[in-house]
Order: structure tokens, then C-alpha cells, then sequence
């Protein structure tokens, strides 16, 4: 029997305009760079169930839906915990409290950071050491005890233990900020615009500030693993978050004590590891895009 079709299009099936398309798209932003894309996508979908959660969760995340410690099911797909709450969505709802937290903490403690770091830098003399020794006083205790011990002096709460994390976080972009700074301050445009006659503050803000930044975003979100962390840890001892707040690190408090049912402190301990990973992952693609060193940079 003759055939009029090659055999090739007669055997292989063509490809689908979706195939195609995922195809091209991991050609073109290459191979190396799926784990930043994965990273970005996963730390976005976190802020959309964050903001949206409320409104096509199927329960209340302090309500009692089941069977006390039930196994993961259709039903609870990670399980009920010790009162019949579902852990899924309890763990959905972590993200209104956890995430939150680490955004007004960074932001926070950049914020007062690189004032104290650009003034430090800048004015030197006398400023610059009584303003490093209060960021060196700070600096030398261990960051987890400090916060502990300054969350103990303030209270339970997720307001306190913000404040107890911008506390211990400040000085680190203090420091930071004030290398920056006084490393810029030395390049030749800046002696240029001494000359010109430009006046301290826009000379601080327009010629020496634009150029430090890079190292602050950097280390921003690098540190957001770390601040999750230790702000789940403050909630597992207590210091942090009070039941019945489905806080990652409260959550986690509470599958402790009960050890053999696993499922209960999963699916917030897991929300925390993709959390740090994916901003461990971004913080190095943003550390190779500014790097001109960098064999990644762009």
C-alpha cells in the first residue's frame, strides 16, 4: 500500500503550542537560572495565598473540623492537630503572620541601618565611634540570645518580637552601610564634587548613596531565611506568637509535643525550608547580576 505522508509525520505526533512554548522558555533563560525562577514564583504564590487565603479556604483555622490528631486525608490533606483543627489550612493562614514579620523587619532594620551606616561614614570623627559602639554593643551578643532576651523583657507577641528582631538586626547594615560609604567616599568623583562646591547632604545623597546599595538588597535577602527562623524559633519557646495564631513557628511548638504525629508540625516546617531556600537562591542571582566579578553577571 502507498502512502503520501512521510513516515515521520505519520508516526510522531506534532507538539502541542504548550510544549513548544515551555521549551523555548527554559532555552532562553537558561538551564543554570531555573532555580532563581522557581525561587521567584514560589515567594510570589506565597504573597497571593497570603492576601487571598480568606477567601477560598475551605475552613476557619482555629475551628475544630475533625477527629482529634486524624491522619493526613481527601479530607485534611496534612491532618488535624491535637483539637481537630486542619493543619493545612493553619499552615495557609502562617503566611498572613510569618511573612509579614520578616518583610517589616528587614525593612525596618534597613531602614534605620543605612541612616545610622551613611551618617557614620560621612561625618566620621567623633559621630562615627559613639554611633559604631552602640552597632558594636549589639553586635557582640549572639544574635538568637538577644532577641530572646529582649522579646522576654517586652513580651509575648508578634509586635514585640518584630521589635526585638529590627534590635538585633540594625547594626548589621549599620556596619555595612558606613564600609560602603566611606569606600565610595574616596573615588575621584566625589573629590570633584567637593570641589564643584556641592553641599554635604545632596553630595551624601545624590553622589555616595546610589552607590552602595547593591550590597544592602543583597544581604536584605539573604538575611530573610534568617529572620523567618529565628522568628519561628522565638514562637516555639513562646516568645513570639499565643494560641490559638496558626504562626509557622507556634505550629511547629505544637507538633513538638506531640512527636509521633509528624504531620503537624510538616506543613509549616516545610513552608519555612522553601522560604529560606527560595530567598537563598534569590539573593545569590542578585548577588551575580550586581557582581561584575561574577562569572553569572549580566
Amino acid at each position: 500500500m502507498i502512502s503520501f505522508f512521510p513516515a515521520s509525520r505519520a508516526l510522531v505526533p506534532p507538539r502541542s503550542r504548550v510544549s513548544v512554548g515551555v521549551s523555548r522558555f527554559f532555552r532562553r533563560i537558561g538551564w543554570e537560572h531555573l532555580p532563581t525562577v522557581f525561587a521567584a514564583v514560589l515567594i510570589i504564590a506565597l504573597i497571593v495565598i497570603a492576601v487571598t487565603v480568606p477567601w477560598w479556604a475551605p475552613y476557619d483555622p482555629v475551628a475544630i473540623v475533625g477527629r482529634r490528631l486524624q491522619a493526613p486525608s481527601w479530607q485534611h490533606w496534612l491532618g488535624t492537630d491535637a483539637l481537630g483543627r486542619d493543619v493545612m489550612v493553619r499552615t495557609l493562614y502562617g503566611t498572613r503572620y510569618s511573612l509579614p514579620i520578616v518583610a517589616a523587619v528587614l525593612l525596618a532594620a534597613v531602614v534605620i541601618g543605612v541612616f545610622v551606616g551613611a551618617v557614620a561614614g560621612f561625618l566620621g570623627g567623633f559621630v562615627d565611634n559613639a554611633l559604631m559602639r552602640v552597632a558594636d554593643v549589639t553586635l557582640a551578643f549572639p544574635p538568637v540570645l538577644l532577641a530572646m532576651a529582649i522579646a522576654a523583657s517586652l513580651g509575648p507577641g508578634l509586635v514585640n518580637t518584630a521589635l526585638a528582631l529590627i534590635i538585633v538586626w540594625w547594626p548589621i547594615y549599620a556596619r555595612l552601610m558606613r564600609a560602603q560609604v566611606m569606600s565610595v567616599n574616596k573615588l575621584d568623583h566625589v573629590d570633584a564634587a567637593i570641589v564643584g562646591g556641592v553641599r554635604p547632604a545632596r553630595l551624601l545623597l545624590k553622589h555616595i548613596m546610589p552607590l552602595c546599595w547593591s550590597p544592602i538588597f543583597v544581604n536584605a535577602t539573604m538575611d530573610v531565611g534568617q529572620v523567618i527562623l529565628v522568628a519561628a524559633g522565638l514562637s516555639f519557646i513562646g516568645l513570639s506568637a499565643q494560641p490559638p495564631t496558626p504562626e509557622w513557628g507556634q505550629m511547629i511548638s505544637e507538633g513538638a509535643s506531640n512527636f509521633y504525629f509528624w504531620w503537624i508540625a510538616f506543613g509549616p516546617g516545610m513552608a519555612i525550608f522553601l522560604v529560606s531556600l527560595s530567598a537563598n537562591f534569590l539573593g545569590d542571582a542578585l548577588r551575580d547580576f550586581i557582581d561584575p566579578h561574577s562569572g553569572h553577571a549580566a
